[in-house]
């Protein structure tokens, strides 16, 4: 791989940069002259309003604020100070000091772009994206690059977790045009948005990393072609926004899609399934997300497939037991680059750490295993430790790259990874020999020199080598695990992306509501109650509209689909765990709005956006799922849900419309949308509505209630009510509580079938029985009515 020394350079002191921001042992102190007169390379000055902008956000900047920039004055001031330094998004201001004359999204850059009559250039990523970081220390930080495309070109910048709008639409262009996607995205438009070239990362020069065309000349070239075929490009363009409109403009079915597509998902999996590691191996790369537990254990529920069950127990395993899984601090890393799960992309996602403890509940009530709990709860210290804002939210995001104090430039996992030395440092030889056979280190290491502490074996296998017992062996490495965080702490950690997200806190108050319910763990119910409120009483506007994104103490930007459907899902978990009305009155309120703002009325499902957003080349609709479930498949499920609690059918029928307006995507590609399938599930199977009445406190329905937990139910809702007030004000929302009481004083459960029960019980053992009957079948007229 060829790299120029200035590469290199770049590299080097931008990771010295950076470790100064990660300590705050360095600050721009300079005070002399103007950031906001300072001209960048190529471009014009900045208007004398925007210089006295940035003068004011440079003398209102934090204590200890260090530009991210190789670009630096003798006093320590930034050269250069772009637009993106008055904006919120941790990514968008990491680029404020680039000699790039960024611009963020919005009218002033179109509006510049249609006056000058040049292309736009739009990147997208996100803070902790690596391979967005290089780009920048490559390109954006190159002032022969940033000159040129200030002089040629209108950059836009975009946080993609801010605006997943965006990010989509022109994500399904790159994917159209070049058959691949990724971040950085870059994108080539015309002043009037309309996509004609795109890529992913580009190395700088021709040659660098191999590439035969490099950014620069791929830049020039552009910028040629689109003067001189201008009329092409536009053509180009108008083509390209028709083909993404009909995406979204399918003709919804008649009938939903048969549920014989679990079937074809899980011979989909069962296809490319790894048999001895566990997950998908398309490619080098495996992601957590690309195996949808939840839908292989509701094809082993519906036809008793033991190895759907059994892929699901060893992928799990493998998951936890890899490099990908951080061995010390707890939490899941965002893919694994081999096929073992051993070395892992090193940023984690706050998403990741929110859907995969589902899984692991999901796969406990399948199989009762208790080692499935015990990664939640390690997930959730983590998240506990590391993740979570004073104010009860929580962070996005922790980078990849970590720095090297030895060589003073950033590598990605060093924070992570140890060696045998440092192991020995810390523990002593002999409790470090035990901890290098557990984790399966050696002196040359797994990951340029250092070691991906992983667990290939089982902790039966090593106490038998070592000759003790699994007790003692389970003690000592939960005190060497104490140790090695405690010394992690003390090394340059990952930047932390500190946005809090809407939706993203949604799923991490997902998990821990059914984390508390399943596990009977009041404080993660109590956490789950908090973030709730937080997101309830902060992350909305003045109308009561959600927003999308909190940092610095105020909330902003519109909600997507997203973060209202996802919020929904939670509010909902968190009534039936707790019984507390406040939950789903807000999900109700909620659910109004997206019905108001997001709907298709003539198609079916919900846009990504509500109608009174800003004005894109198309109003996306994501029917699919990915790295998080789609807002559409959500959604569905919600209306089913309320639908069932409340007997109101409206909600059936929207759920139905839904369905049926992506249900013809769905029959192309089934395991593109298994949260989907899901959704239909309960509209084609019987689902158990299940309700607990005791007389005088909760507490009095655990024995019952442990009944439910140890079964994995595909579609139930339940209720715990007490006799009296509350039964009766939940009665309000979910009327079929009403006339069902605490039979003989004692806790008594109820389970129904579209309001038909079963007799009511206070014996556990015979509610268990009745949970383990299958359901009715549905009557014909109701399955002619829904099957195709």
């Amino acid at each position: 791989m060829r790299r120029s020394n200035r590469t290199v350079l770049v590299r080097i002191v931008s990771s010295i940069l950076w470790a100064a921001v990660c300590t705050g042992l360095v600050a721009a102190e300079g005070t002399a002259g103007s950031v906001g007169s300072r001209s960048l390379p190529g471009a014009e000055a900045h208007p004398a309003a925007l210089s006295k902008q940035l003068d004011a956000a440079w003398k209102a900047r934090p204590e200890g604020y260090v530009p991210r920039t190789v670009h630096l004055s003798e006093d320590g001031t930034p050269r250069f100070t772009n637009r993106l330094f008055l904006e919120s998004s941790p990514y968008l201001r990491q680029h404020a000091h680039n000699p790039v004359n960024w611009f963020p999204w919005g009218p002033e850059a179109f509006e510049l772009a249609k006056k000058l009559d040049r292309p736009v250039f739009l990147s997208v990523g996100y803070s902790t994206c690596h391979w967005c970081h290089v780009m920048e220390e490559e390109s954006f930080e190159d002032e022969e690059i940033a000159a040129f495309l200030n002089a040629n070109y209108v950059a836009v910048k975009v946080d993609r977790e801010e605006r997943p709008d965006i990010d989509a639409i022109y994500m399904a262009f790159l994917q159209a045009a070049t058959g691949r996607g990724g971040w950085p995205m870059s994108v080539w438009m015309t002043p009037d948005q309309k996509p004609f070239q795109g890529a992913t990362y580009i190395p700088p020069r021709d040659g660098d990393r191999g590439a035969r065309v490099g950014f620069l000349t791929r830049l020039k070239g552009l910028a040629g072609t689109f003067k001189s075929r201008r009329g092409s490009i536009d053509s180009q363009g108008t083509a390209m926004v028709r083909a993404l409109r009909s995406r979204v403009e399918v003709k919804p079915l008649d009938k939903l899609t048969r549920l014989t597509a679990y079937g074809r998902l899980a011979n989909y999996f069962k296809t490319h399934y790894d048999e001895k590691y566990g997950g998908l191996t398309r490619g080098a790369a495996k992601f957590p997300s690309s195996m949808h537990v939840e839908a292989l254990l509701r094809h082993w529920e519906m036809t008793d497939d033991e190895e759907s069950l059994e892929m699901v127990r060893n992928t799990l395993h493998h998951m936890a037991a890899g490099g990908m899984y951080d061995q010390v601090g707890g939490g899941f890393h965002r893919y694994s680059t081999d096929h073992q799960w051993l070395v892992p992309h090193f940023e984690k996602m706050l998403y990741d750490n929110a859907l995969i403890p589902l899984d692991y509940l999901a796969a406990y009530r399948a199989t009762a295993d208790p080692a499935l709990l015990e990664v939640v709860r390690d997930v959730l210290r983590y998240v506990d430790r590391e993740m979570t804002t004073p104010e009860g939210g929580f962070y996005s995001a922790t980078d990849a790259d970590s720095l090297n104090p030895e060589k003073g430039e950033r590598e990605e996992g060093w924070f992570f990874t140890w060696t045998v030395e440092e192991l020995e440092a810390l523990l002593g030889e002999k409790q470090a020999a035990v901890v290098r056979t557990y984790y399966d280190m050696s002196r040359s290491g797994n990951f340029e020199g250092r070691s991906i502490l992983h667990r290939p074996r089982s902790d039966e296998e090593v106490a038998a080598e070592l000759g003790i017992e699994v007790d003692a062996l389970r003690k000592q490495i939960a005190a060497a695990r104490d140790a090695m965080y405690r010394e992690r702490l003390t090394r340059p950690a990952p930047l932390r992306d500190d946005k809090v997200l809407t939706a993203w806190n949604a799923l991490m108050i997902r998990a821990y509501t059914q984390a508390g319910w399943i596990m009977s763990e009041p404080a993660y119910l109590e956490t789950a109650r908090r973030s709730a409120r937080f997101l309830l009483k902060t992350m909305r506007g003045k109308d009561g509209r959600l927003l999308r994104s909190y940092i610095g103490g105020k909330a902003s930007g519109n909600g997507f689909l997203q973060d209202y459907a996802f919020s929904i899902a939670a509010l909902l978990d968190l009534y039936e765990a707790t019984g507390e009305t406040e939950w789903i009155e807000a999900a109700v309120e909620l659910e109004k709005q997206v019905e108001k703002h997001f709907v298709d009325a003539e198609r079916g499902g919900y846009y990504q956006t509500r109608d009174d957003h800003e004005a894109l080349i198309i109003r996306e609709k994501t029917m699919v799922d990915s790295a998080i479930p789609g807002g559409n498949s959500v959604h569905a499920m919600n209306l089913s849900r309320l639908a069932f609690l409340t007997t109101d059918d409206t909600y059936r029928q929207r759920a139905l419309k839904c369905m049926l307006g992506v249900s013809r995507v769905l029959g192309l590609n089934a395991p593109a949308m298994p949260e989907m399938l899901a959704s239909i599930y309960w509209h084609k199977e019987p689902v158990r509505e299940i309700a607990i009445v005791v007389p005088e406190s909760r507490d009095q329905a655990e024995p019952l209630l442990d009944e439910i937990r140890k079964r994995f139910l595909p579609a139930a809702v339940q209720v715990v009510a007490v006799q009296g007030p509350d039964l009766e004000a939940q009665a309000k929302y979910v009327p079929w509580l009403a006339q069902k009481r605490a039979i003989r004083g004692k806790p008594t459960a109820y389970l129904c079938f579209q309001g038909v029960c079963k007799l009511p019980t206070s014996d556990p053992e015979e509610f268990a029985r009745q949970l383990r009957q299958p359901p009715p079948i549905p009557e014909p007229e109701i399955q002619e009515a829904t099957a195709n």
